[in-house]
């Protein structure tokens, strides 16, 4: 999940960060429409397409691997499984990506922008890791519990 979190990125910015300038915070993705950077239509078809390549692999790709490769039973295991993996793949998200590659390298940095650096500012880098854990427990065990149902 980690690396097709890298590869979504990858690929989004291979003709520059503003292809994902929908990850940005709200004042980077204002400024880059006022520049012309990109459009208000094509950020928001951005915006679905990194929310559906992301949000597909988590709700689908995940289970189909605990309960499908990894054999799963019940909501315990597989609550736990499916926690431990979306946590490997936020802390990676959080620390490589966020903190290192965005944070620490110009690969992200979009001309006319850097007056508003850093792109993730503290306040937002402790909303993301609460958001994270408290999401991906309910989404954890939502499927987990689904799982449970439809697997007796």
């Amino acid at each position: 999940m980690s690396f097709w979190l890298l590869l979504i990125c990858v690929v989004g910015i291979s003709n520059g960060a503003v292809g994902l300038v929908c990850f940005y915070e709200k004042d980077v993705q204002d400024r880059v429409v006022e520049l012309g950077l990109i459009s208000k239509e094509k950020l928001k078809r951005n915006t679905a397409f990194a929310g559906a390549a992301l949000w597909l692999a988590d709700l689908f790709a995940v289970p189909a691997m605990v309960y499908g490769i990894n054999g799963a039973s019940g909501f315990t295991q597989g609550f736990m499984q499916m926690f431990i993996i979306y946590m490997i793949m936020n802390i990676f998200d959080r620390l490589f990506i966020d903190v290192y590659w965005v944070g620490h390298t110009k690969t992200w940095i979009i001309p006319g922008t850097e007056d508003l650096m850093p792109y993730i500012p503290l306040k937002v880098h402790i909303k993301k890791w609460v958001g994270t854990i408290m999401l991906f427990s309910i989404v954890s065990a939502a499927i987990a519990g689904l799982m449970q149902l439809f697997m007796k």
